[in-house]
């Protein structure tokens, strides 16, 4: 099993709104390690949901990989915000996996607390805060998990 941490900004789309569905597509990646994480991404991996430009931004919950990466349709959407027009049917540029709610975290960690952690001193989310989507590791998600709860 593998771990992530993935980020949408709460007025996009945040842990409240993939509570109330129970299942949703994490679509919109538009950068390509971002993608490439995707693509890594396993039927039951678990992933970090973080808020991102919110006051203060925070990892907020939890989440379930309940379908592996597959295109995302809004790079054919023409209307969509997400348009790409280089990426075709037979060669689509951008992916998307479906998650589960997995839960919210009592106690969520914004980016201050978890700099104040050494445990956390190597987590990606502290050198590349731009970065969509990236994976956590083992220790890391211990360390979270027992945190926040």
């Amino acid at each position: 099993m593998n771990y992530w941490l993935m980020k949408s900004e709460p007025d996009v789309f945040s842990i409240d709104d993939l509570k109330r569905k129970g299942v949703a597509p994490w679509d919109g990646v538009r950068n390509y390690q971002a993608r490439n994480h995707l693509r890594a991404m396993k039927k039951g991996d678990l992933a970090l949901f973080y808020h991102s430009s919110a006051s203060p931004s925070a990892i907020v919950g939890r989440m379930e990989i309940v379908r592996e990466a597959y295109p995302d349709p809004s790079q054919f959407d023409r209307k969509s915000e997400y348009y790409d027009p280089r990426s075709t049917a037979e060669a689509p540029r951008w992916l998307q996996v479906d998650v589960r709610f997995g839960g919210k975290f009592s106690r969520p960690m914004s980016i201050d607390d978890a700099k104040k952690h050494p445990q956390l001193g190597e987590m990606i989310l502290l050198r590349n805060t731009r970065l969509s989507v990236q994976p956590v590791k083992p220790s890391e998600w211990a360390f979270i998990q027992k945190s926040c709860e």
